[in-house]
């Protein structure tokens, strides 16, 4: 008596192909930029070996020292680990910049969405924290992915809009919901939120900046 096999999982659900989709769509805003810069930087009259700094010192363009963008990777590994440690059940991010911290995922009540909060802003050189998590279920793959997706868009937009250097935004989206942090001038930050706000899928932008107030030459 011949018994039927059983049947074999599932390996590629929608939400892991949309997942998958939207980090690649990711990885190719990466090289839409690498290969933008030269453009640039030819552009502005730079040939050969001028054309090469230049596109190095454009991915590198960044206002803070390279001591604080060390530390806002440091800060983001710390709070990750914390976080999954003593909150494993929550689904939650952080992202530093300039020592500022940006919270975001979904939690179980309004006391852990406080106490994680307390649990980053107790990192030695955490300067403040924006609280964005949500008191909700964890968020699907699939949703995840979409956000994945708007974030790569928006970056993508960003590209050659002559308003602001992009390395100077970075973007972080949850539920649609598409944060945007960096030391900026209210124009520069004006300008990438207008771009984020009429990018699809986005639901709302909160600005989440530092003002940058340029100095005057020195006579």
């Amino acid at each position: 008596m011949s018994s039927s096999a059983p049947p074999r999982p599932t390996l590629l659900t929608r939400p892991m192909l949309l997942l998958c989709s939207a980090s690649f769509g990711a990885m190719i805003c990466f090289y839409l930029l690498l290969s933008v810069v030269p453009q640039y930087a030819t552009s502005i009259g730079a040939t050969g070996i001028g054309a090469g700094l230049a596109t190095g010192a454009l991915m590198l363009e960044d206002r803070r020292t390279s001591g604080i963008y060390i530390e806002d990777e440091n800060i983001e590994w710390k709070a990750l680990a914390r976080m999954r440690n003593k909150f494993p059940d929550a689904y939650l991010n952080a992202t530093s910049y300039n020592l500022s911290v940006l919270l975001t995922g979904q939690v179980s009540t309004e006391a852990m969405k406080n106490e994680v909060a307390d649990v980053v802003r107790a990192i030695p050189s955490v300067k403040g924290v924006t609280n964005e998590i949500a008191v909700a279920g964890n968020s699907s793959l699939t949703s995840r992915g979409n956000d994945t997706l708007i974030t790569s868009n928006v970056k993508a937009r960003f590209i050659g809009n002559g308003k602001f250097a992009t390395t100077r935004v970075k973007v972080v989206t949850e539920n649609s919901v598409v944060y945007l942090m960096g030391i900026v001038t209210q124009h520069e930050g004006d300008a990438a939120a207008e771009i984020a706000r009429t990018t699809s899928g986005v639901t709302r932008v909160v600005k989440v900046f530092d003002e940058y107030i340029p100095q005057a030459p020195q006579r």
